[in-house]
């Protein structure tokens, strides 16, 4: 409700009344000051004539000045009285107009230049989607459709800007309706909102509708111009009022203007009045015609729908259908074709249960008649053909279980079933419903993956009970580097539980725990790193640990193909101590021996210089020239030469052997004529082969000429052999001596036909000082076979020894013919070579 106040002309009134009055007070004042300061020169301060009669004056002025306030204060309460009764008149239209403006419902909101909105009054109620609280309201944005929004926007934009009056029908964001109506009038603005009714809801009805239709048939034709075949639309007259942008391509024309200015047909004319012969009848036209497209004749499925007072048509490329349809074709053929070959066995049955396909591994599972299931049986039908044929698991009540089976699954959802058959497989039976709301059934034999389960439970099962036997410690950590399998003798090595273990630990955890019985951090930091390395070249580490309490433990970290490691650890502690007592065993062996070559070394050359004196003077006394001896001192002086002479050999024999066994022995290689030196070596043994009659066979091939090789000591393995041949021959025997080549060597044999060598010593006759008199006269020191197969094996050669009791025996050497001589062998070289030692 808004107040009244007095009329701005009687607060004027008022103003004069009051300025009139202190004018004739001011005047009234300086006229008295006057008359007093004139006065001061009058005699005794008499008032003058002059004075008196200013007074008089001044007396009359203020007289008419309260005559004029009376009348003015009088006439002031006329008007007051006057204005108080229009205000009261005003305050009742006020009230009145108040009133009116709230009888009716709606929503008034001012707008005055420079200044925001302002609700004057709300009413309104009862619309969908309209706010009840003023700061909402004023939010158009947030409660009316947007395309509404858009409109009221866009005309207060105009009302404020212009002044320009509008009236909407505006949508709420609930699908409410309201009639906005804008005013304007100088600086100020006023919108009204009220509830539409009557004609105008059903105009609002009705737009909303025409607004619906229009972008459906905008979306319609945008979705036609976009098709790939030509669309086209056609009045009642026949005329093209529509066409898409394929059917423009498709008459080669500009633009759709053109087309329908110049109404070119895509169909022929006799096609297109077979066509409005159907659809006069009220059907549709459907049929394949060969329509001219872009100059190409091409068939096409026309559709022709009549749409009253219009048709639509459409001309669908029947080519490219036929074309996605083969294509189709032959997808599902290769895809049947893909689903015979797999071991899988698949049956499809439709949304009415009919098997519509199978293969052939199906067909193969039941044992099926292949031409009943093309007749397309029911999944009912089949498993009662299954349970007569005895093929399917003995279920009771087998109506119950075969309700469950034929329950179709959910979408997404796939069942699964395990079936036992009479037979012994197991199957495993998967169902999964297909979009076409069919099913798809796989069958797969479970049978052999179950035993091969079995088998390898079993494996597992043996492999733990293998590993838990071992002494080694094994333990197989991941590749996230948790422990995954282990054996009891690594729980004991280093003292943990099984349950510690079981829980899996990383190798962190287990090296913590560990370090308490060795505390090496560098080892453990190395086995740490071989199990948690990511390298691609990861190395396989081994050592061992010596540990405080005194055992001896052997580690290994091997990777394993599949990322993870294995780590072994073996108690050598035993063994170790073994070692230890072995090693030195072998050093005071080896010392020994050292010391026995030093002293035959020592010996011999301590002997070789009295021998050679004493062969020197039984040939002096033995030369005429000195003197006739008798016979019997010619016997004692031969025995005397002779068996210095036997042992200056052994001395030589045994200085060789101790020159190859400290490696001092080089050989002068150079070309050998092989028959010269096979000559050579039977003059050293002629006189004995004289003595015993025997018979030197020499045979060489014929490409026997020359070979590389030290001459004096292939001259020496000749001689030894043959003394030994010689030694062991039968009186009146033959030695047989051949020569050949065999693959780039020179190949020597020797062969007696002596007593022969039992088997049980054929392993020994290359030892030093092994000598057997095989029931013949000889008897040798034992040295002869081991320098030859030293010597042999300097030339990087080699020898065998083939022999037979009663039957001889047979030497062969085989010689490099450019000789490839070897570095030779040092003492201890030789000695650890026990079954190559060699001796005659």
């Amino acid at each position: 409700m808004l107040s009244l106040s007095i009329p701005t002309r009687l607060r004027s009134t008022r103003s004069e009344v009051l300025a009139l009055l202190a004018a004739s007070l001011a005047c009234v004042v300086i006229l008295t000051v006057g008359i007093v300061r004139g006065d001061g020169n009058a005699a005794d301060g008499v008032p003058g004539a002059g004075s008196l009669l200013l007074m008089a004056l001044i007396a009359g002025v203020a007289l008419l000045a309260l005559l004029a306030l009376f009348n003015a204060m009088r006439s002031l309460r006329g008007r007051v009285a006057k204005a108080e009764s229009h205000a009261r008149e005003m305050q009742r239209n006020l009230v009145t107009a108040e009133a009116l403006v709230k009888a009716e419902p709606q929503i008034l909101i001012y707008w005055e230049q420079g200044r925001t909105f302002k609700v004057v009054t709300q009413t309104l109620t009862g619309v969908p989607g309209l706010p009840t609280s003023q700061p909402e309201l004023l939010r158009f944005g947030l409660w009316l459709d947007q395309r509404a929004a858009q409109s009221l926007k866009a005309a207060l934009d105009s009302l404020f800007a212009q002044g320009r009056a509008f009236n909407l029908i505006l949508k709420t964001a609930a699908g409410g309706h309201l009639e906005a109506d804008g005013r304007a009038a100088g600086g100020r603005a006023v919108l009204r909102l009220r509830d539409v009714a009557g004609y105008k809801r059903d105009l609002s009805t009705i737009l909303d509708l025409h607004s619906g239709l229009a972008r459906d048939i905008r979306s319609s034709r945008a979705l036609l111009d976009a098709l790939p075949s030509p669309a086209w639309l056609r009045a009642d007259d026949g005329r093209l009022t529509w066409v898409n942008t394929a059917y423009v391509a498709a008459v080669e024309a500009r633009s759709d203007n053109e087309v329908l200015k110049s109404q070119i047909e895509l169909m022929e004319s006799r096609q297109r009045n077979a066509a409005s012969l159907i659809l006069r009848q009220g059907k549709t036209y459907r049929d394949r015609l060969p329509l001219v497209i872009k100059g190409e004749r091409r068939p096409h499925d026309v559709v022709i729908v009549g749409l009253g007072d219009a048709t639509a048509g459409v001309a669908i490329d029947a080519a490219a259908i036929e074309t996605a349809k083969g294509e189709l074709d032959r997808q599902v053929a290769a895809y049947d074709r893909t689903l015979d070959r797999v071991s899988t066995a698949v049956a499809i049955f439709d949304a009415n249960r009919r098997l519509v396909f199978f293969n052939t591994a199906y067909q193969r599972l039941w044992q099926l008649d292949a031409d009943w299931l093309e007749t397309g049986p029911s999944a009912s039908d089949v498993l009662d053909r299954l349970r007569e044929l005895g093929r399917l698991p003995e279920v009771h009540p087998y109506k119950e279980w075969k309700k469950r089976v034929l329950t179709v699954p959910e979408a997404g959802s796939p069942v699964d079933d395990g079936w036992h058959l009479p037979d012994g497989r197991v199957l495993r039976i998967s169902t999964e419903l297909r979009p076409d709301g069919g099913t798809t059934c796989l069958y797969d034999d479970e049978t052999e993956r179950i035993g091969l389960e079995r088998q390898y439970n079993t494996l597992i099962t043996t492999q733990n009970e293998t590993l838990n036997s071992l002494k080694e410690g094994v333990a197989v950590f991941g590749t996230d580097g948790c422990l995954q399998l282990y054996n009891s003798a690594f729980a004991a090595i280093w003292k943990q539980s099984r349950r510690q273990l079981a829980q899996r630990p990383h190798i962190d955890v287990f090296i913590r725990d560990a370090s308490v019985l060795y505390e090496d951090a560098a080892v453990w930091s190395a086995i740490g790193q071989a199990v948690t390395s990511f390298s691609s070249e990861r190395k396989a580490l081994s050592g061992q640990m010596m540990r405080p309490d005194g055992s001896v433990i052997d580690y290994a970290a091997t990777p394993l193909p599949d990322g993870g490691t294995l780590l072994t650890f073996a108690d050598v502690t035993v063994s170790k101590r073994y070692e230890r007592i072995l090693v030195e065993k072998n050093e005071a062996l080896e010392a020994a021996d050292r010391l026995k070559d030093q002293f035959i070394g020592h010996v011999s050359y301590e002997l070789r210089t009295p021998l050679q004196n004493i062969i020197g003077y039984t040939d002096l006394l033995a030369n005429p020239v000195f003197g006739t001896l008798n016979e019997r001192q010619a016997g004692y002086l031969e025995a005397v030469s002779s068996s210095s002479r036997t042992l200056l050999s052994l001395i030589d024999g045994i200085l060789d052997l101790a020159t190859i066994d400290a490696g001092a022995l080089k050989l002068e290689l150079g070309s050998v004529k092989v028959r010269e030196v096979i000559d050579q070596a039977i003059l050293g043994i002629r006189e004995r082969a004289a003595t015993a009659s025997l018979t030197l066979d020499i045979a060489l091939a014929d490409d026997v000429d020359t070979v590389v090789a030290d001459a004096a000591r292939v001259r020496q393995i000749l001689y030894n052999l043959l003394s030994n041949a010689a030694g062991f021959s039968k009186s009146g025997g033959t030695i047989n001596i051949s020569a050949w080549r065999d693959k780039g060597f020179l190949v020597l044999s020797v062969e007696d036909f002596g007593p022969g060598i039992p088997k049980d010593e054929l392993g020994r006759v290359f030892d030093r000082f092994e000598s057997r008199t095989q029931g013949s006269s000889h008897r040798g020191a034992g040295l002869g076979l081991s320098i030859v197969k030293s010597l042999v094996e300097l030339h990087g050669g080699d020898m065998t020894l083939d022999s037979e009791i009663g039957r001889g025996t047979r030497v062969t050497v085989r010689l490099p013919e450019r000789g490839r001589a070897r570095k030779p062998e040092t003492a201890a070289d030789s000695h650890d070579t026990s079954l190559d030692r060699s001796t005659g």
